[in-house]
């Protein structure tokens, strides 16, 4: 072998980059922080500080690593640390008791632990750790026997993952990490790829011919891959913008607008929302045909409401208005956003409709479904066709 083969060989060892902002980064190291305190400071309420059990042990430090750190991973999932490590215990407990050499027990009991918890499907690697702890951990963790299960290991395991789920809600992450199938997102297999795109079977068959556990979530995988997908897609339309694709001049409503004059003009010109905007045309929110389908009937025309709208006009007042019913929390962009960062708003985030924004903030157009598709199609047949 050459010295430059050799040096190659060594460079392969050289980590990739970690693609996590700083950020997420302090806050991992801070939820371990509160995570291993609160355990072991839980361990001292309950159990006082002269407590024959070990306040705090060593498996945990790895486990709070994956449920801070990882937390999306499979392998830092509730039951996989609670499980995992609760198998591992016992295990650890009995080979320490069977077998008298501690090197064959410790050997035995690690390997029996992985293949409870391939059993059971509740691999954590810390676990791993815990089965070496019940047969090394000396005479007082010896002492304790088949209570080892239960404390120290049960309590600090629960511990550590109430922490990790209250602190991840506090944070905004999502733990437990499960397939979100909320109306906003996407449900996992439910969006479609491109014709010459994978299907979820496609994906499951090459994980089973690999034969071997990838530490991420399929549905994660798939998600990734289709945005991967997506986003490659997107790339090759070239540099659309919003501003050549969106609809314009748009129908827009004030906040004072009365909720049946919103529904005419959602029944007139056959579309599905309004934005809201202010007296400089900002866009204060957006009103769905949702958001009045209740209201249909102040729509209507009839000569009772006419007569109550000329007799009691003072009354009137308290009809309903758009500014009752809209919704403020609108997604706008601007003029120049492109393509590619358009489209994943409508792919993932559940989007339909979205305002359009020029340089100073105001309303000067919409994106709908609609615009995205023909856009597309433009784009892709209609310039080829004139180019050629």
């Amino acid at each position: 072998m050459s010295f430059y083969a050799v040096v190659r060989w060594f460079s392969s060892f050289v980590p990739s980059p970690i693609a996590i902002r700083w950020p997420e980064r302090l806050r991992s190291c801070l939820g371990a922080l509160l995570g291993i305190a609160f355990t072991g400071g839980t361990m001292h309420f309950v159990l006082g500080p002269a407590a024959s059990i070990p306040l705090l042990v060593a498996p945990m430090g790895a486990s709070a690593v994956l449920l801070f750190a990882v937390p999306a991973s499979p392998l830092a999932q509730p039951w996989s640390i609670i499980g995992g490590n609760l198998v591992s215990a016992t295990v650890g407990v009995a080979c320490a008791r069977w077998i008298g050499d501690p090197v064959s027990a410790a050997a035995l009991a690690v390997a029996l632990a992985i293949c409870v918890m391939f059993a059971l499907r509740c691999v954590h690697p810390p676990s791993g750790a815990v089965a070496l702890t019940a047969v090394l951990g000396g005479p007082a963790v010896h002492a304790l026997g088949y209570r080892f299960v239960a404390e120290p290991i049960a309590m600090q395991s629960a511990a550590l993952l109430i922490v990790a789920i209250v602190y991840h809600a506090v944070t905004g992450h999502r733990y437990p990490h499960v397939a979100q199938q909320s109306p906003g997102k996407r449900p996992a297999g439910s969006q479609a790829a491109p014709k010459e795109g994978f299907t979820r079977a496609d994906l499951e068959a090459v994980l089973n011919r690999r034969g071997e556990l990838l530490d991420i979530d399929l549905d994660d995988l798939e998600s990734l891959l289709l945005d991967v997908q997506l986003q490659a897609y997107a790339r090759t339309v070239g540099q659309l913008t919003c501003a050549d694709i969106m609809s314009s001049p748009v129908v827009a409503v004030s906040a004072t607008t009365r909720a049946s004059e919103a529904w005419g003009l959602l029944k007139q010109r056959s579309i599905k929302a309004l934005p809201v905007i202010d007296a400089n045309r900002r866009v204060i929110g957006i009103v769905t045909r949702t958001d009045l389908v209740d209201r249909q009937d102040l729509g209507s025309v009839s000569v009772l409401p006419y007569l109550l709208h000329h007799w009691f006009k003072p009354a009137m007042h308290s009809a309903p208005v758009v500014g009752a019913l809209m919704n403020p929390d609108v997604r706008t962009v601007a003029m120049t956003t492109s393509f590619v960062e358009l489209l994943p708003l409508f792919a993932n985030d559940g989007h339909h409709h979205i305002p359009v924004l020029d340089a100073e903030e105001r309303l000067t157009g919409m994106i709908t479904e609609a615009d995205l598709i023909a856009g597309l199609y433009r784009q892709s047949y209609t310039e080829p066709r004139r180019a050629a």
